[in-house]
């Protein structure tokens, strides 16, 4: 590439719906600098890498793919940003291949980076510490989806004892609402239908602008031409009665669809954790969703195998989430975080018994979400489709609550909001129902 501006980017985004955004923000912002998506197959002149840092498995997934790109790209410019970047960017600038680096305070200014790149040919690391990453940077973007995804806020100050996600993110912050309602117009006036409201801790939003979230709903709600609005995943402490009442009684474009994180059914563990909230809170949200809105579409972070989890509080645990009446479980096996408070409190679970409890948990989401699919079929539906995964696949889409439906391709349904009725389960994707088009 020498000292020319590259003509071409690869983007790789690794992680939560927040990355995907933010990635497809970058993407725009060297679009408009003349730097183009690099063709499937072709040889890119960048790779942008947006990494997570969620796990250890995440951290690895990361290298693994950016040791990738370096032997499949030899000369292109490498740049990783993302969480894992922000924690251990001397760890991420050491692999071969990586040119620069960039923390989460500066991968949305990334143009800048890469004219100093140009420029000398140095490597660069420009990480702030986290208790400097207190501005917003803006994103609302679909990139190669027809789902819109619109960044409402971002950091956390919860500081949970399991969790990097402040260190990676900086502290709770948030724009203002005019702002966003000004994103969300400019996406119905570019066609869009659906928008997912996304965030680090969304229920926090406004947290230092003397807003609130209940504010930003309803208030995104009245803009016109926006079909559908999801919220991505939000704390129950943070999900109000008053909110779950209003998507059920009031909003005219809120989806019945919550994504609720748990991530302990035992009291004990709760605490351990530093949740704010505990078990019997938690119940009252699901079971206020369940009355208002029966066919609403819960879906539940749960965590395998954290520091305390005795076996006697797995147990515990089991059986709470097993009384809730949820669609479906996101499990995850605790994973040691560097820098923890987690990693000073109580005996650790062997990895295979994580793996194990983690089994136990993904086999009960199985039945509750096939339970939930079989009770919907032989109804009719409103889809938004999508486009297809891969030329020759058929086109995919999500009704009102989520639930996702195959049908046979037509390009002229994409975007488009039509009626369907839900015939069976997919015989090879057992999470997605078969839809023939009313």
């Amino acid at each position: 590439m020498g000292n020319a501006m590259p003509q071409t980017a690869a983007y790789f985004t690794l992680g939560c719906k927040l990355n995907f955004s933010e990635t497809s923000t970058i993407y725009k912002t060297l679009e408009a600098r003349g730097i183009t998506r690099c063709p499937e197959g072709g040889t890119p002149d960048l790779c942008v890498v947006n990494t997570c840092s969620v796990t250890q498995m995440a951290d690895k997934k990361g290298r693994s793919l950016i040791r990738r790109l370096a032997k499949s790209y030899p000369d292109a410019t490498i740049i990783v940003t993302g969480c894992y970047a922000q924690l251990k960017p001397e760890e991420v600038a050491a692999i071969p291949g990586v040119d620069i680096v960039l923390g989460s305070n500066e991968k949305l200014r990334i143009e800048s980076y890469i004219d100093g790149w140009i420029a000398d040919r140095q490597k660069r690391v420009a990480v702030s510490p986290y208790a400097d990453i207190r501005e917003f940077l803006p994103s609302c973007e679909r990139g190669d989806r027809t789902r819109y995804f619109l960044k409402v806020q971002d950091g956390c100050d919860y500081f949970c004892s399991y969790c990097t996600i402040p260190f990676a993110r900086g502290r709770s912050r948030s724009p203002r609402i005019d702002s966003l309602v000004e994103q969300a117009r400019r996406v119905a006036a570019e066609g869009g239908r659906e928008i997912v409201l996304t965030g680090v801790n969304i229920g926090d939003f406004g947290k230092d602008t003397g807003e609130t979230f209940f504010d930003l709903i309803r208030t995104l709600d009245e803009v016109e031409g926006i079909a559908r609005y999801r919220i991505s995943s939000i704390e129950p402490n943070l999900l109000t009665p008053e909110i779950i009442r209003w998507v059920a009684r009031e909003s005219r474009a809120f989806m019945p669809h919550f994504h609720i994180p748990l991530q302990s059914g035992s009291d004990e563990v709760l605490s351990l954790m530093r949740r704010r909230y505990d078990t019997r809170l938690f119940r009252s949200r699901i079971e206020l969703v369940r009355s208002e809105l029966p066919d609403a579409f819960i879906g539940v972070d749960v965590i395998a195998g954290a520091r305390g989890e005795t076996p006697e509080r797995w147990q515990e645990s089991l059986s709470f989430i097993s009384s809730l009446d949820v669609t479906r479980l996101h499990a995850f096996p605790y994973s040691e975080r560097p820098g923890t408070l987690a990693l000073r409190l109580g005996d650790s679970v062997e990895p295979g018994e994580r793996h194990r409890r983690t089994g136990e948990l993904n086999a009960l989401s199985a039945s509750r979400l096939e339970a939930f699919m079989t009770r919907h079929l032989g109804r009719e539906a409103e889809v938004l489709w999508e486009s297809p995964m891969a030329p020759g696949q058929p086109m995919h889409g999500f009704t009102r609550n989520y639930l996702r439906v195959v049908a046979p391709f037509r390009p002229e349904a994409i975007n488009t909001l039509t009626r369907v009725r839900l015939e069976s389960i997919h015989p090879t994707e057992p999470e997605s129902l078969l839809g023939t088009e009313i």
